[in-house]
């Protein structure tokens, strides 16, 4: 089992920045990748960006390309979301997720996550 917190969500102007962190306990070395997802009022659960444990290859959606940056620290078995320009439509909950093997090799596939966070809201006000 491996157990995730996600802090660092809150309420930001558009335009400004907020940084997520998501902590990770447990089997943490059973991890392959961990990803973050966000779900808006309405709307299904969407992939945002995903960092391989090792090696630290990073993959993002297209909505957050160039905004958006993930990272992750082994040390101290953490990832992070550093979120800049954010828009009023990158508000939702966001969800840290870790998935234990490579699967379809698709980044994005919510189904292939095996170990989520109960999440941390992000509210961005125009």
């Amino acid at each position: 089992q491996v157990q995730l917190v996600e802090s660092g969500g809150g309420l930001v102007q558009a335009g400004g920045s907020l940084r997520l962190s998501c902590a990770a306990s447990g089997r943490t070395f059973t991890m392959y990748a961990m990803g973050w997802f966000r779900q808006a009022p309405g709307k299904e659960r969407e992939f945002v960006a995903a960092i391989k444990w090792s090696g630290a290859s990073t993959f993002y959606a297209d909505s957050v390309k160039g905004r958006f940056t993930i990272s992750r620290d082994k040390a101290e078995n953490t990832v992070y979301l550093q979120m800049d320009s954010l828009r009023p439509e990158d508000t939702a909950g966001y969800y840290c997720a870790s998935k234990t093997t490579y699967g379809s090799g698709f980044p994005g596939r919510l189904d292939e996550y095996a170990y989520w966070g109960q999440g941390t809201q992000v509210t961005v006000s125009s």
